[in-house]
């Protein structure tokens, strides 16, 4: 199942027309799929540029080219390496790094999607990008005839698992590809707490949405409290100087907006002033509206 398979299944499920995910899993990967249904659609780039946490395992001495086990094998040679060797390698792709990212992945190229140009094999040029590994766990050897590694990575978003095997397995000499991926945790949203789409078809059918949380839930930016009397001027789009709003704490950049426990959507402060951003609708407004706020959320 890919992600637009999971998303397309919960959508029919919850009868609701606008959905977006934050954050592609691979086909074969598991775990952690964050889904925005309507109004938090537009919150959905706050929730992919959050850090990610993946359990990956990689195999040694066989190659792909997909760089997971999905792929046509290109290479396959038993490595001699020790357990000792590939977590050293491993531990020194910690910190900031550069990527190429793989030819199977969501990248736009030109006006094309990466995958779509390799599976008529096309193969292009991609420029490196930046990334961050924040931490590495090293969890599991198993010393087979082509061994095997697990490990957690916790990275910055757009980091490649798949790249980072293929890079760990050339940097030891004897190549490897992942193969086996579960996202453990996606910004606030964490495996443990997860629901199945089997898990959320039953509870949908028994009237029970407490799996759909509100939104705003779990926005890593900074809270502004707005007063009242500037509501209707934020979500008619207009400026407030802060000199105004009477905040004792005052965020530069991004920030979530609130009044009253109400989340408004997202503004950003520039120049003394709080700008809107993302602005949300209000609740209420008709029987219709309301039955559908209730599945406008994350």
């Amino acid at each position: 199942m890919t992600s637009m398979d999971a998303l397309r299944r919960l959508r029919a499920l919850l009868r609701v027309k606008k959905s977006g995910h934050s954050g592609t899993l691979d086909p074969s990967a598991t775990g952690v799929l964050p889904v925005c249904l309507g109004q938090a659609t537009r919150l959905a780039e706050y929730y992919t540029s959050q850090k990610k946490r993946y359990r990956a395992e990689a195999t040694f001495g066989v190659v792909t080219d997909t760089g997971d086990g999905e792929g046509t094998v290109l290479g396959r040679e038993a490595p001699q390496i020790s357990q000792e060797a590939a977590r050293k390698s491993l531990f020194s792709f910690t910190g900031k790094i550069k990527q190429t990212p793989p030819m199977f992945s969501a990248v736009h190229h030109k006006g094309q999607r990466l995958y779509d140009l390799a599976r008529r094999g096309v193969v292009v040029d991609r420029a490196e990008r930046e990334t961050e590994i924040y931490e590495i766990k090293w969890l599991e050897w198993t010393p087979d005839r082509y061994p095997r590694a697990v490990f957690e990575v916790a990275c910055r978003h757009g980091t490649y698992i798949r790249s980072l095997c293929s890079d760990l397995g050339d940097r030891l000499g004897c190549g490897a590809h992942m193969s086996a991926l579960c996202r453990l945790e996606a910004g606030p949203f964490r495996l443990e707490e997860s629901v199945s789409l089997a898990e959320i078809s039953a509870r949908f059918a028994a009237g029970d949405l407490s799996f759909i949380l509100p939104l705003g839930w779990g926005l890593n930016l900074p809270v502004l409290e707005l007063p009242l009397a500037r509501v209707p001027a934020f979500r008619q789009g207009l400026a407030s100087a802060l000199a105004r709003l009477g905040a004792s704490q005052q965020p530069a950049g991004a920030c979530a907006v609130y009044c009253e426990g109400e989340f408004l959507g997202v503004g950003r402060v520039e120049a003394g002033e709080l700008r809107p951003d993302k602005v949300l609708r209000a609740a209420g407004g008709g029987e219709r509206e309301k039955n559908d706020s209730r599945r406008e959320t994350v």
